[in-house]
């Protein structure tokens, strides 16, 4: 199994997790003298077997990633990792952006001036070069997805 594959069926175990959570829930308390929809027995079975397989699956998701070397000598986790920092940083400047390009509008001279403390063009040239490196890292990690095959 490619590691792709793997990804996605992690994410459908995950939705069948919280589905199983929604399921319990409705089952583990009902009116005096009525029966649940479903047996919360067979409910908490079938989520200790998601659970384990979620757990399990995980575990090869991380040891594949770990031990992934790219072309570039870096490992698919210090990609990853670089992944979510740069996310994080595109985000934050892109808001500063935002907040830097709202406009006060004042209605009279008693009312207080705000202005920009950054230099806008440098800031966008900035969110957009990070931005671009975010892309190709995203590509860059997702051809090795659909390349790698999952560790056993």
């Amino acid at each position: 199994m490619k590691l792709a594959e793997a990804l996605s069926l992690r994410a459908d175990i995950q939705k069948r997790i919280d589905q199983m959570q929604v399921r319990l829930d409705q089952s583990v308390k009902v009116q005096e003298g009525d029966s649940p929809a479903e047996d919360p027995e067979k409910l908490f079975a079938e989520l200790n077997g998601l659970v384990k397989q979620l757990e399990d699956l995980i575990y090869r998701i991380n040891v594949t990633n770990s031990s992934t070397t790219l072309s570039d000598g870096e490992t698919l986790t210090r990609k990853m990792a670089r992944r979510e920092v740069l996310t994080r940083k595109v985000n934050i400047l892109r808001s500063a952006l935002n907040n830097a390009l709202q406009l006060n509008d004042r209605f009279s001279r008693t009312e207080i001036k705000m202005v920009r403390t950054v230099d806008i063009p440098s800031l966008r040239k900035q969110c957009d070069s990070h931005s671009e490196e975010l892309r190709l890292l995203e590509v860059e990690i997702q051809s090795a997805n659909w390349t790698t095959d999952i560790c056993d």
